[in-house]
């Protein structure tokens, strides 16, 4: 779909050049589509296109439909504002509309790029029937004008897209080369920008993932720039979003995240991405422990995803509130969000297999855990599950798939090597190291976890680290080491709202305690609270008719089974405990 507001104006592998067929800011390229008086319902609706006052657009052009039907372009104008404002069907009806008026002034090209959006928005409302049934009216019309031309190009995209998710990377790769051969012969920055994308996606499907995200980076400068059309915008801020999660590139996902919401923002009226660009901002509030602004933003993007009609978006924002929910011990509405995002048609794994561990039901949540990663072989959509599946059969005592899940993760983060990922795989090592008694080496890889998770700025599974790390310092008889690891993964745990994870800590906390205090025997805690009372050795042996050199061993045993320094120390312990 072409944009009146752009220009055209590419440099570099981007085109060279206006597209001779796209509307300037002042002219449309049909002058007798200019037929309107002045001030007219369609002359408003152009104006209102070009600020991008998109509502006002669709209820201007939808006015001047009603009283004279609208020539191609403006019916070209009214699909993209339907589209915009959330009003898919209208879009498509529009659309359809323009195709047949195109044809009926011999504007073949123009016909078959409607046809081509067409095909594309019917797929991905999953309509494959009815999308293939445009794409390959659209196919026909191209030969049957025998004209090279830059539709062409775009007929390549969806077979780029059909290779990838077939998973052949290098025809997929081959494919939007060709397709962006052609954007650059026409000057077609669009064409350009979504074969570009293309290749960079396949790139990164096929494991090489810095050069595919230097594509992505590439493309993304010229959206930053303006150049490309809103819907070309739009559908290729939220790939390249997704890509960039798939390998965990954080800061990529951060930065092109707070671009796509600043594009937004700017269009107050824009209902096609706003929802999905929430959904994307509450996965990033998430990792990053805003877990409050989080759930008001997977809210918002429910709301909006679905006034869109867009149910991937829908069932995205509803399973990222279940994910909320869950970290907060909120059970219930977590529950009901991961039943709603998997009757929009989003698995609910591993976020209800996390929460059925948490709830204690280890053999539902590995059951769970097993029939999700039983049905993905895409390396990268593992990845999604692999750190669950670790946990979740560590917890249920089958230590040894859960090392080949650690073993496999380790395998991907190395192909992959981007910071996050190389963290989750250290994180699932140590786990499953320190399962297996590998005390020192589970330290090693838990504190490189650690240190990543910090340097990321992810929280919560930096404190989840620190309670391993903990464990293993206890292991190793470093009971001050695994108190101070507690203590800090427990306040991180409190500022989050991390309920569940608290009262796990608290419980190993209470546990330490118990195993503290039932090591000392009846007479040193005799002794003990004498010592509380602040007697003296010469008093205690007096009072309890024991030598003086037998009460200074029962206080040497005291501090050293308390693991305290000193008399006071043991005091203050005492009393905290009700060990007197």
């Amino acid at each position: 779909m072409n944009d009146p507001r752009v220009t055209g104006h590419a440099d570099d592998a981007y085109g060279k050049g206006n597209d001779p067929r796209r509307m300037t800011d002042a002219e449309p390229s049909q002058p007798s589509h200019r037929a309107a008086r002045p001030g007219s319902e369609v002359d408003r609706g152009r104006e209102d296109f070009r600020r991008r006052s998109w509502a006002g657009a669709y209820e201007a052009l939808s006015r001047a439909d009603q009283m004279t039907p609208l020539g191609p372009d403006d019916l070209e104008l009214l699909a993209m504002s339907a589209y915009l404002t959330g009003r898919d069907d209208d879009y498509l009806s529009a659309l359809e509309r323009a195709h047949h008026a195109h044809l009926s002034v011999d504007a073949a090209e123009r016909a078959v790029r409607c046809a081509f959006w067409l095909g594309l928005r019917l797929a991905s409302r999953g309509e494959n029937g009815r999308a293939n049934g445009w794409l390959a009216r659209a196919r026909r019309s191209l030969e049957h004008a025998g004209r090279d031309c830059a539709e062409h190009g775009y007929l390549l995209l969806p077979t780029a897209q059909q290779q990838l998710d077939a998973g052949d990377c290098a025809a997929a790769h081959a494919t939007a080369a060709q397709a962006a051969e052609i954007g650059n012969r026409f000057g077609e920055v669009d064409l350009i920008a979504c074969a570009r994308h293309l290749q960079g996606r396949a790139l990164m499907q096929h494991g090489q993932i810095a050069p595919g995200l230097a594509l992505l980076d590439e493309v993304m400068v010229v959206v930053a720039r303006g150049n490309l059309s809103p819907l070309v915008t739009g559908l290729i801020y939220c790939s390249v979003i997704e890509g960039c999660q798939e390998v965990f590139a954080l800061d990529r996902s951060r930065e092109w995240t707070s671009a796509l919401g600043q594009w937004c923002e700017e269009q107050p009226e824009m209902v096609a991405f706003s929802g999905v660009c929430r959904v994307h901002r509450a996965e990033i509030l998430q990792m990053r422990g805003e877990w409050s602004q989080a759930i008001d933003e997977a809210r918002g993007a429910h709301a909006r995803s679905h006034r869109a009609g867009n149910a991937s978006a829908v069932a995205a924002a509803l399973y990222q509130q279940g994910e909320v929910h869950r970290l907060r011990g909120d059970f219930a509405p977590a529950e009901k969000a991961y039943r709603d995002a998997s009757r929009a048609g989003q698995d609910p794994q591993p976020g209800l297999a996390l929460m059925r561990l948490a709830q204690g039901r280890r053999g539902v949540a590995a059951a769970g855990i097993r029939r999700a990663a039983g049905g993905v072989t895409d390396r990268l959509q593992r990845v999604r599950l692999l750190p669950a599946f670790i946990e979740v059969l560590l917890a249920a005592g089958d230590i040894e798939d859960a090392r080949g899940a650690s073993f496999e993760l380790e395998e991907i983060a190395q192909s992959v090597r981007t910071a996050p990922l190389d963290a989750m795989a250290a994180h699932g090592r140590g786990a499953v190291e320190l399962a297996e008694g590998d005390i020192a080496t589970s330290l090693a890889s838990l504190r490189r976890a650690w240190t990543v998770w910090h340097r990321v700025e992810a929280p919560y599974p930096a404190a989840r680290v620190r309670v391993l790390v903990g464990l293993a310092c206890r292991e190793l008889g470093d009971d001050e080491g695994f108190g101070l690891e507690l203590d800090a993964a427990r306040a991180a745990f409190a500022h989050l709202g991390a309920l569940p994870d608290l009262a796990r800590v608290d419980a190993l906390i209470r546990g330490a305690t118990t195993e503290r205090r039932d090591r000392v025997t009846a007479r040193e805690r005799q002794v003990l609270r004498l010592v509380a009372v602040g007697k003296t050795n010469r008093a205690i042996a007096d009072e309890l008719f024991l030598s003086e050199k037998t009460v200074d061993r029962h206080v040497s045993n005291i501090l050293a089974k308390l693991d305290v320094p000193s008399r006071s120390a043991a005091t203050a312990y005492a009393y905290t405990h009700d060990l007197v």
